[in-house]
């Protein structure tokens, strides 16, 4: 049985998803459920904010750590080191909740790597939501590729008040100059060398499915911050990613360089 902890957005639109076709799972909650995390084995799948990780380790009991499953966006991999979890199964999300109490929009499968991978894939498989198991070096590049959509998009929509479809369309070699200092960051810190050509179809092509989404700069630690605190750190020149960040309104978070 798979364990869901945090039923916001995300964890309770999953518990609900497996309640409507009788699937069992324990569910935990802010203030329930903990104790059942006493007992028993299998995958613990953590859906909270990165936010809050911390607290949700904090109340894990230690022989049941190895059991929790990461599915969280942004640059965790410094935190799952420093938590000794580096080890742990990991996924990616690829598919929509638009708001507490809502449905899941399924989208392309969700690549997930690691022990629980086959018992976090028959979950989904149960619930119908389509997932892959990759290799580390697969999952190092999805990875990498959704953290530069967050954290381009987010700030380009911001900037420019407009949609994901619209930075498209009218901002592409904005984007393509951000996308291309954002990779040669990552490819820096995880040793992931993504083709500038074939990242920015990728993200121009999937931005297109959801055309009206408008983003913005969130989670700064995990997305646009992380890119250009490692800048700094690696010597990678980063002159647009910070030129969009003061405009956006972050100029006293930027690292001194």
């Amino acid at each position: 049985m798979v364990t869901i902890v945090g039923l916001g957005r995300v964890g309770g639109a999953l518990v609900a998803r497996a309640t409507e076709r009788g699937i069992p799972t324990l569910a935990v909650g802010r203030d329930a459920g903990w104790d059942g995390l006493h007992a028993g084995a299998g995958p613990i799948l953590v859906t909270v904010r990165n936010d809050d990780l911390d607290g949700v380790v904090a109340r894990v009991p230690e022989h049941r750590r190895a059991d929790l499953v990461f599915v969280q966006n942004g640059m965790i991999r410094p935190w799952l080191r420093a938590h000794a979890l580096t080890h742990n199964t990991r996924g990616l999300l690829f598919f929509a909740v638009g708001a507490r109490g809502g449905p899941v929009v399924v989208g392309p499968p969700s690549p997930f790597h690691g022990r629980y991978a086959p018992e976090v894939r028959a979950f989904f498989a149960a619930i119908d939501v389509p997932t892959a198991e990759v290799d580390w070096a697969r999952f190092s590049a999805l990875e990498l590729e959704k953290l530069t959509w967050n954290a381009a998009f987010g700030l380009l929509c911001r900037v420019h008040g407009e949609t994901v479809g619209q930075v498209c369309d009218h901002h592409h070699d904005e984007l393509t100059a951000l996308v291309d200092e954002l990779r040669r960051v990552g490819r820096a810190a995880m040793s992931v060398d993504l083709p500038i050509e074939w990242l920015v179809e990728r993200l121009v092509a999937y931005s297109k499915t959801i055309a009206d989404y408008r983003g913005d700069v969130k989670e700064w630690r995990w997305r646009n911050g992380w890119f250009d605190a490692v800048a700094a750190q690696r010597g990678v020149a980063t002159p647009v990613h910070r030129r969009l960040l003061t405009a956006a309104g972050f100029g006293d978070r930027l690292v001194d360089l």
